[in-house]
């Protein structure tokens, strides 16, 4: 549903502020209606539809009965959207709850346990020592037991010349 035309980001962005005013202002007279954010609207690309997310801050009762509330009055945040456009027509509006706090929450507790899960791997690695060799690949120096004879060096001046191979 969310496009990436430009004007219909610029008239979700509008709707986010026109709604928020609107609840802000007590558009909306209705008991149920709780401490409501809009977080995002995303609008169609012919702009014929807006899906409104929100948030509201409270248990899930309140958020029930905001819902509800929200749906009731569609027709007249509606109607305030309509007023404030300066579009030739008003988009639908639909109202949907936003899930990223809930999705937000689950990240951090996988994260909390992923940083304890590694905090106790490094406190049993800090005490292990490596199985085998330290490095598996380093070959131990080989010191030949006897020295070189004298005699099997050469100590002349005169050493023979290398010879090239002629092919």
């Amino acid at each position: 549903m969310a496009t990436d035309h430009p004007r219909a980001r610029k008239l979700g962005e509008r709707i986010k502020v026109i709604v928020a005013e609107a609840l802000e202002r007590g558009v909306v007279k209705d008991a149920r209606l709780g401490f409501v954010t809009i977080t995002d609207v995303r609008c169609t690309g012919d702009l014929q539809h807006a899906t409104i997310f929100y948030t509201v801050y409270g248990s899930d009762e309140e958020r029930d009965e905001t819902e509800a509330a929200l749906t009731a009055n569609t027709g007249r945040i509606r109607g305030e959207v309509g007023r404030n456009l300066t579009t030739r027509l008003t988009p639908s509006i639909e109202f949907m709850l936003d899930a990223l706090p809930d999705t937000a929450k689950s990240l951090e507790s996988l994260l909390a346990e992923a940083a304890a899960r590694d905090a106790e791997v490094e406190k049993l690695a800090a005490g292990a020592h490596y199985a085998g060799d330290e490095d598996p690949y380093v070959k131990p120096r080989e010191i030949d037991a006897e020295p070189a004879s004298p005699a099997a060096t050469n100590t002349d001046d005169e050493a023979e010349p290398a010879t090239e191979p002629s092919f």
